[in-house]
């Protein structure tokens, strides 16, 4: 048995009539559980025992019962909202079903994180330890669904791949385009994260970016932007965020550093090239903090189709999209 496969495991159990990819690092103690069957959803991190994901369940079964973001959510076909139960691309208009049940449509009638939160459409493609860690990847064939295709017309598979190295959780999705015309990516991830080492007012929070985006009372963009108010790094007592925020700041490697501090615990979310937009949200009252890694501002479709925002990532037919970011514990 060699080194790697002594440090790392990846197996497959079932919790509550779920199965559940477990991936485990021995060496740093770290522990990332993903269930397929609710939106490929990487709902558990442990290190030492201490969870770095923050949930309001003790179960799966609670889970499914009430449904509500937890984890690390994927929002896609888009991320955050859409300005009205319709959109535009390639200046075609597209209606959104509600009656298909598959739309949430949010406050302000604005739909919310797309279509696949908590879809058990995902099926694990293959899992097992390596050289570079232990991995899950699951496989999503959006074109084979048509209540998926009627809201979002372009054919397309997602592969996600959750790998755990060195005690850091590496989250890697690729999109194949399987339509005839370019496909938009307008993609993320809504992480919510816990440090349980100090409370919430003791938290300081590292924010690598140089500009927001200027919302309107349903919080979405106006077109208009403005540096960034807050300093690099900030005391989250008496601070609410809920920012949308690009022009990332980015160490010599490449990657964008956003962080949350306690007394000895943080949690860094690092974010590859093809994220170039970052939603912080972190609202009173509540113990989480969320650095969502995303390809496009809130309402990109309909904000690419205005003509101010020309930031929309797209996919060639028959082309792919790949994206990484990675979350990564400290002083545990």
């Amino acid at each position: 048995m060699t080194g790697a496969a002594q440090r790392y495991e990846a197996r497959m159990e079932t919790a509550d009539g779920f199965e559940v990819a477990v991936l485990r690092d021995a060496a740093t103690a770290t522990v990332v559980k993903v269930v397929p069957g609710l939106g490929n959803n990487s709902y558990e991190m442990t290190v030492r025992g201490q969870p770095v994901f923050w949930s309001p369940y003790r179960t799966l079964a609670e889970f499914r019962a009430r449904p509500a973001h937890l984890g690390n959510p994927f929002l896609w076909p888009w991320a955050n909202r859409i300005d009205g139960m319709a959109y535009w691309v390639r200046g075609r208009k597209y209606l959104l079903n509600e009656e298909l049940g598959n739309v949430r449509p949010g406050p302000n009638r604005t739909p919310i994180h797309g279509l696949v939160t908590y879809s058990d459409l995902w099926k694990v493609a293959r899992h097992g330890t390596d050289a570079r860690g232990a991995f899950v990847t699951s496989r999503l064939e959006f074109w084979r669904r048509p209540e998926l295709m009627a809201q979002f017309p372009f054919a397309h598979t997602v592969e996600m791949t959750y790998r755990l190295s060195e005690g850091r959780l590496e989250v890697e999705t690729v999109i194949e385009n399987l339509s005839g015309e370019p496909m938009p990516v307008s993609l993320g991830f809504h992480p919510y994260f816990l440090i349980s080492d100090a409370p919430r007012d003791e938290w300081t929070v590292t924010l690598a970016a140089r500009r927001r985006h200027v919302l309107n009372e349903k919080l979405i963009p106006t077109g208009e932007t403005a540096p960034l108010p807050y300093p690099r790094k900030l005391s989250l007592k008496g601070v609410v965020l809920d920012d949308v925020m690009d022009e990332l700041e980015r160490d010599a490697d490449g990657w964008a550093r956003f962080r949350v501090q306690g007394k000895r615990q943080s949690i860094t979310v690092e974010y590859g090239a093809a994220y170039g937009v970052a939603v912080v949200y972190a609202p009173a009252g509540r113990g989480f903090i969320c650095f969502e890694p995303m390809t496009a501002i809130t309402n990109a479709f309909n904000a690419t189709h205005a003509g101010w925002y020309g930031e929309m990532p797209w996919i060639d037919p028959g082309g792919r999209w790949r994206g990484v970011f990675r979350i990564v514990p400290e002083g545990y």
